[in-house]
């Protein structure tokens, strides 16, 4: 084996964290933290996690990938990704201070674990983050959520012969149908209500903040968007809908990439390999910025 894992146990909180390192034999100054969302802990889906940590080892690059609290083998309540923020300070300083030689850290996060590791740096500015890897960000509210299934499926079914097919054998309720497609049209176009909460941070929505950190972040930042997936298309049509996103793509320190063909975790072999294949390039990049 040219790399090897070890557990490191540490503190969020008054909470007790269990992570994974995975270290190549040689010191390296670039590392990734992988921080998990929604339901799930330190494997990932598929062990999407795990597969990726040991194809950065055999490239040269030290990883962490960590229970939140609440989930797997860390104790404490659950938190929601919005309120990860400890969590991941304190796993990026376990990074640091168990990785010998590490100056610099890629956060790497697919779905909510995106939208945290932006979270993260917009509440922090951390120095020591210098890229983001960011899959499917999750940007879920009632408008974005209409508006992508206005496009991608109203849009798409409208156009398939099976539709028309059960509409002119009376398997479709025509009266329905347009009951739900009026609700999604209404509510694609209502405002949002942004007046609930009890914090500074909650009266922001994280998807405002989101933006600040898209926009703000001087570091690299790599999209990776899946073309199979809802989660990814909200997400491109939220971006659309701001007035500086194609500006924000266009910036020299931001990549997207669109996997076509690919679903939410990127479930087959195929798929991984890209996802790794950007996520080395992603760290070869970060070690060649001159602090």
């Amino acid at each position: 084996m040219i790399f090897a894992e070890k557990p490191i146990v540490f503190q969020c909180h008054g909470e007790t964290l269990l992570g994974i390192l995975t270290v190549p034999k040689e010191h390296a100054t670039v590392g990734l933290l992988i921080i998990v969302g929604g339901p799930q802990y330190r494997s990932g889906s598929h062990r999407q996690f795990v597969l990726l940590a040991r194809a950065l080892a055999r490239d040269g690059y030290p990883s962490l990938r960590f229970d939140k609290r609440g989930m797997g083998d860390s104790t404490g309540d659950a938190q929601d990704f919005s309120g990860s923020v400890p969590d991941i300070a304190a796993a990026l300083d376990a990074f640091m201070v168990n990785s010998p030689g590490l100056q610099r850290v890629v956060l790497w996060g697919l779905c909510d674990a995106a939208s945290a590791s932006l979270l993260y740096w917009q509440e922090t500015k951390d120095p020591r983050v210098a890229c983001m890897i960011l899959l499917n960000p999750w940007v879920r509210s009632e408008q974005t959520l209409a508006r992508t299934r206005m496009r991608h499926y109203y849009g798409q079914r409208l156009m398939t012969a099976d539709f028309w097919r059960k509409l002119m054998a009376g398997e479709v309720s025509v009266l329905r149908s347009l009951g739900e497609l009026f609700t999604q049209l209404v509510s694609s176009v209502k405002p949002r209500d942004i007046s609930k909460g009890n914090s500074a941070q909650a009266e922001v929505p994280f998807q405002q903040r989101m933006h600040q950190a898209l926009c703000d972040f001087p570091g690299l930042i790599l999209l990776l968007i899946s073309g199979k997936d809802y989660t990814a298309q909200e997400f491109t049509i939220w971006l659309e809908s701001q007035p500086d996103g194609r500006a924000i793509l266009a910036q020299d320190n931001r990549q997207c990439e669109l996997l076509p063909d690919a679903d939410h975790t990127f479930s087959r072999a195929a798929w991984k390999q890209t996802v790794e294949a950007f996520t080395i390039q992603m760290l070869e990049k970060t070690g060649q910025i001159r602090q």
